[in-house]
């Protein structure tokens, strides 16, 4: 991990908008600037991708979706050893697709992204 936890959580609220929007040409798919920022800090592209490419599957549903990580406590740890949880909504009480991940290096507890229209983002830059 390039920075620490706090640098990235205190980074990230600089990110209001974007001017520049990048995308990944494989999967197609665009992402904002503080998800840039991000991806570099956390050494989280992966996060970018797999987030990218289930959001993607679920734009029929809706094209606007809420994308919650969180790293579970050992108390919330389940018997399969799952680490952290990645929650895919409406951001109205409706869960699309939840997906464990036993393992994880990602450096934050929790994260909220926005898919909106194709494009990942920060809650901020919407």
């Amino acid at each position: 991990m390039n920075l620490q936890v706090s640098e990235i959580k205190q980074d990230l609220q600089q990110f209001s908008g974007s001017e520049i929007i990048y995308s990944f040409p494989l999967i197609k798919t665009k992402y904002t600037e503080g998800m840039k920022y991000l991806a570099t800090a956390a050494d989280a592209y992966w996060l970018i991708t797999d987030v990218s490419v289930i959001a993607k599957s679920l734009m029929d549903k809706s094209y606007f979706i809420i994308i919650d990580f969180k790293r579970l406590s050992i108390e919330q740890q389940d018997y399969s050893g799952c680490m952290a949880v990645i929650e895919y909504s409406d951001g109205n009480g409706k869960v699309f697709e939840t997906h464990r991940y036993n393992v994880t290096d990602f450096p934050l507890d929790e994260l909220r992204m926005y898919f909106v229209d194709g494009t990942l983002m920060l809650p901020s830059e919407y």
